[in-house]
């Protein structure tokens, strides 16, 4: 049987080796890893994925997009998808700086906990750092499954250009843009705060956006994630490794306590490409196969 060839597409000047390390875990035999890939180098990578091996065999070749500028990666997903053809394809993962498969670990942790379904009750989400690779997934991960979604940032602009993106890819998205202050009493935002089922927090490392006294005010709240694993913590009272624990009215997860999901999700995903060449995995599809994991 043909070996499991996973040609690793990074945006990045050298490859991620955590990822090289995860394709491993994940069953891929041999890992071809190119950096510094932009959407015009893609065709000639892609033609020789395409076209070495046939029939059944072509399924065992795969692709995986990574690197840190999730802009640039999604770009170059795009020029793969274009360059394939009839049949002729692989199976293709996009997960730049893991945004897809965090993203959708911290949607299923949340929907545990809460019902996060279309045709379900319509839930409160507020995500904070909303405008980030991560955050923006969230949120638009959150809008697919019927909740009404705050997608907070200090700046209102990133913030409304964040939500209008989205409102693209899921017309019927309930999605707002919100401007997240310092200091949260008193403001507008700490209306939309008091009202949140589920708050998630996905912004840069070490930044506090929510602090104890914005997470006192946040009454409704029942499931609180905080995706910053770097001190301080992004939401106060939460630890990186909290799972579940519950906290007052709230159940809390942490970035650790995501991380578990996240990284089975990884792997299950890279197995997945490889056994079917039609298979394109986005945030979407991650969330997918993490359902039938939990």
């Amino acid at each position: 049987m043909a070996k499991r060839i996973l040609i690793q597409l990074d945006c990045d000047p050298q490859p991620s080796t955590f990822d090289a390390v995860v394709a491993v875990d994940g069953g891929a035999e041999v890992l071809l890893r190119h950096g510094g890939v932009t959407p015009d180098a893609v065709a000639p990578l892609v033609h020789g994925a395409m076209f070495t091996r046939g029939g059944a065999e072509l399924a065992h070749t795969a692709i995986f997009v990574g690197g840190s500028d999730v802009a640039a990666a999604e770009a170059v997903a795009v020029r793969i998808r274009d360059t394939f053809f009839g049949p002729v394809r692989v199976g293709v993962l996009l997960d730049p700086s893991g945004a897809n498969t965090t993203a959708a670990a911290a949607v299923l942790c949340a929907g545990r906990h809460l019902t996060l379904e279309l045709g379900g009750p319509r839930r409160r989400a507020l995500v904070l750092g909303g405008t980030g690779p991560v955050g923006r997934r969230v949120a638009r991960l959150l809008a697919r499954r019927g909740a009404a979604v705050h997608l907070a940032s200090r700046s209102f602009a990133k913030a409304d250009e964040a939500a209008r993106r989205i409102r693209d890819e899921v017309p019927d998205a309930d999605i707002t843009p919100l401007e997240w202050p310092s200091a949260v009493a008193g403001t507008p935002a700490a209306g939309v705060l008091a009202a949140a089922e589920l708050i998630v927090a996905a912004g840069a490392a070490g930044v506090t956006l929510l602090d104890a006294a914005g997470r006192g005010l946040a009454a409704a709240a029942q499931v609180i994630v905080d995706l910053n694993a770097v001190p301080p913590a992004g939401i106060a009272g939460v630890a990186a490794t909290d799972k579940g624990r519950r906290d007052g009215r709230a159940v809390v997860y942490g970035a650790l306590g995501v991380g578990g999901l996240k990284m089975k999700i990884h792997r299950a995903a890279i197995g997945r490409i490889f056994e079917s060449a039609d298979a394109f995995l986005d945030a979407e599809e991650l969330l997918a196969i993490g359902q039938t994991l939990a």
